[in-house]
């Protein structure tokens, strides 16, 4: 943390992305781009940079290989921005050097796992409108979370109501299994769907039949004077 203290005091004279501050100490290089009312991630970033601060903007999204030519990264602080989504392939080439990944304060509900999964960085998620699903669940059990960002994790919206609100680690504590949970939503689903079906077919018949029925009434009502003719209600 010293480290990229001093890192933060020491301009560099070369390429910086416009709107960025750049410093450099003992050929580690930061590019510093915190409040610059920024909407995506810049492209001119240089190649070298060890720390990125590009933390309280109005980035939306991390596409696709968004920092793969950036080998050298340590540190991404992407905290404080309205960040909704995150391709699956958007931190693709970091998974070897990257320390610290900071995605708390956004707007995510949900992320690939394969998007975080591969990467040995610590992350922070906490402070988002997080779904509290099977693939989150998973992604606590398997990826690398500061434990304080941990226990900033709470569901925004969820499989059962009750767990609304609530921390995920108190859920998770109490036993639950949100995979489990998922998948017996996902098939009262099926089975609501399936009898609504149902239900529609079963309509239309009964329909079809009075509609029929009241035709073939109509039709022996203007014969009902013809011998051995009989009215409808009988």
């Amino acid at each position: 943390q010293a480290f990229f203290c001093l890192l933060l005091c020491i301009p560099w004279g070369s390429s910086c992305p416009r709107s960025c501050r750049c410093t450099e100490r003992a050929g580690a290089k930061a590019v510093l781009c915190s409040s610059q009312h920024l909407q995506e991630i810049p492209k001119d970033i240089p190649r070298d940079v060890v720390l990125l601060k590009l933390d309280a903007n109005s980035i939306t999204s991390i596409p696709s290989n968004a920092f793969r030519h950036l080998s050298r990264l340590e540190e991404i602080d992407l905290s404080r921005n309205a960040i909704e989504q995150i391709d699956g392939a958007a931190f693709t080439g970091l998974a070897a050097g990257l320390r610290s990944l900071d995605l708390s304060g956004n707007r995510i509900r949900s992320v690939p796992k394969e998007a975080l999964l591969a990467l040995r960085a610590e992350l922070r998620l906490a402070d988002n409108p997080w779904h509290c699903g099977c693939a989150l669940q998973e992604l606590l059990g398997r990826a690398r979370l500061e434990p304080g960002s941990v226990r900033g994790i709470t569901c925004h919206s969820a499989p059962r109501h009750e767990f609304v609100g609530r921390p995920l680690l108190q859920v998770l504590a109490a036993g639950v299994n949100l995979c489990r949970v998922s998948h017996r939503s996902t098939d009262v689903a099926v089975f609501v769907t399936m009898f609504g079906w149902f239900a529609m077919v079963v309509v239309y018949v009964v329909c079809y039949v009075r509609h029929n029925r009241e035709h073939s009434c109509g039709h022996r009502d203007r014969l009902r004077s013809l011998p051995g003719a009989r009215g409808c209600a009988e």
